[in-house]
């Protein structure tokens, strides 16, 4: 789908002029700048829900696709220097790439730019469920109640 068209009939195409922009409308997808220490537990295949501001009442599922080999600064045209001199740590944004799957009657609503809130379900990593404490629990199978006013 053409997305923005800068071009009539008659203009005279040059290199590097962009003509228009194109949007594919095969696949929907998110690409979601997590900060560095939020990477850890994701991989490749971990269901992902997406709460969409434009749609709030339709829940989108989707799947990580993929997680950007280098942090988002390192591919700009210029590079962020950080050697200030003062040590100062800054938390760097990796691209999360999360293809949308469904519902699939509602895809058709989703348009490039709109704001996104993806939860990515890091329970599971590499195929085996990472241990979940749920508290403790009682012989009879009910739960403990823990107050915890101190």
């Amino acid at each position: 789908m053409v997305g923005n068209l800068t071009v009539e009939p008659g203009d005279l195409a040059q290199p590097s002029l962009t003509l228009m922009q194109l949007v594919p409308v095969q696949t929907a997808y998110v690409v979601a700048n997590y900060k560095e220490t939020q990477i850890e537990r994701m991989r490749v295949g971990q269901p992902v829900s997406l709460e969409v501001d434009a749609y709030p009442d339709i829940e989108f599922k989707g799947k990580v696709d993929s997680v950007a080999p280098a942090t988002g600064t390192q591919f700009s045209l210029l590079p962020q220097d950080n050697a200030t001199g003062n040590f100062n740590k800054i938390v760097q944004r990796v691209p999360v790439k999360i293809r949308v799957t469904g519902p699939e009657e509602q895809l058709w609503r989703l348009q490039s730019g709109l704001s996104v809130v993806p939860s990515v379900d890091t329970r599971e990593v590499d195929g085996q469920a990472i241990y979940f404490d749920p508290g403790p629990h009682l012989d009879d199978g009910s739960d403990l109640a823990v107050d915890d006013k101190s």
